[in-house]
């Protein structure tokens, strides 16, 4: 156990550093934005890029591996914004917002340091994929519900061709691509550009998780919601079962895949989602609540799913 308290230290730890410092340092909000900026345009998106470029070509074109993962994440998905519409009787827009309190994991601050710390580089590739295809599938569902609930009156095709420039020129998905590109070619880059992008790939995961503690704490919760009852063990708990119940039914993978995926899946709500509430004003303090209840929640829960995964408890598939 005390090697898994070395594990997850690190990665809470900063993400509490980040939360204290904003507590007890008084700077506007507006000061992260710089921060964050350095996060989007190029620590994560060279670490991405990193991950992808040195994998064989073979490995990233597993679109059972892909189906499998952003099915059992719209599962969850599904089944909490039914339960929001149907038995909460809140709006669509509202209940798209919940449905991604439980299923948008924190893959992007966290996903990536975390599988590697656990699992080592051969965790690289699943994360790539799981990040760059969920990632993808949100920027679409979002603005595609919003727009369903009445929230956008754009023509169809200019909505579409919205989201599709949203999703195409993320820096993320640009990294990937690129990534892709170069491990095609076999390109590698110049000794000293891949010493900057190295650089900056190392600098990704703990400014992502410092900046997370720092957002948490700037975005205090002001009430707790009636749905966070439901949200919060689906997020941290069914998500998770989930994803290891797909990945057991739909292929032999390699266990370092079906242990990335699960691992990815029980990683707190992203807070992207609070970003996307903010953006449509739907649901926006309560999603911050969601994402704070779930990150603190999530010390105990990742820990132990890091505990079964190390000590061999979990097994590599439900359906040897």
């Amino acid at each position: 156990m005390t090697e898994i308290a070395g594990l997850v230290m690190p990665f809470f730890g900063l993400i509490f550093l980040g939360y204290l410092t904003a507590r007890f340092v008084q700077h506007p909000g507006e000061a992260m934005g710089w921060l964050n900026t350095f996060i989007i345009y190029l620590a994560l998106p060279a670490l991405f890029f990193k991950l992808v470029s040195r994998t064989p070509i073979e490995q990233l074109a597993r679109a059972d591996f892909i189906l499998t993962t952003v099915g059992a994440t719209y599962i969850v998905f599904s089944l909490i914004f039914l339960i929001g519409v149907y038995i909460r009787r809140n709006s669509i827009a509202e209940a798209t917002i919940q449905g991604f309190g439980a299923a948008y994991g924190n893959i992007g601050y966290m996903g990536p340091g975390l599988a590697l710390l656990a699992l080592g580089d051969a965790a690289a590739v699943p994360v790539a994929l799981i990040f760059s295809f969920e990632n993808a599938a949100h920027f679409a569902v979002a603005p595609a519900m919003m727009a369903i609930s009445g929230g956008r009156q754009e023509k169809p095709l200019v909505f579409a061709a919205s989201v599709a420039r949203k999703i195409i020129l993320h820096p993320f998905i640009l990294a990937t691509l690129a990534g892709v590109v170069a491990a095609f070619f076999a390109v590698l880059p110049p000794v000293p550009v891949q010493r900057l992008i190295d650089y900056l790939a190392q600098c990704a995961a703990p400014c992502a998780l410092f900046a997370m503690g720092v957002t948490l704490a700037l975005r205090p919760i002001k009430r707790i919601p009636v749905e966070i009852g439901y949200i919060v063990p689906a997020k941290l708990l069914l998500h998770p079962l989930v994803m290891f119940t797909a990945m057991s039914l739909t292929g032999n993978y390699d266990p370092i895949w079906v242990q990335t995926a699960v691992l990815l899946a029980a990683l707190p709500t992203a807070t992207n989602v609070f970003v996307i509430g903010h953006q449509y004003g739907v649901w926006q303090e309560r999603a911050s609540a969601t994402i704070l209840i779930t990150t603190t929640l999530s010390v105990a829960t990742v820990t132990g799913l890091l505990y079964l995964i190390r000590s061999g408890a979990l097994p590599p598939d439900l359906f040897p």
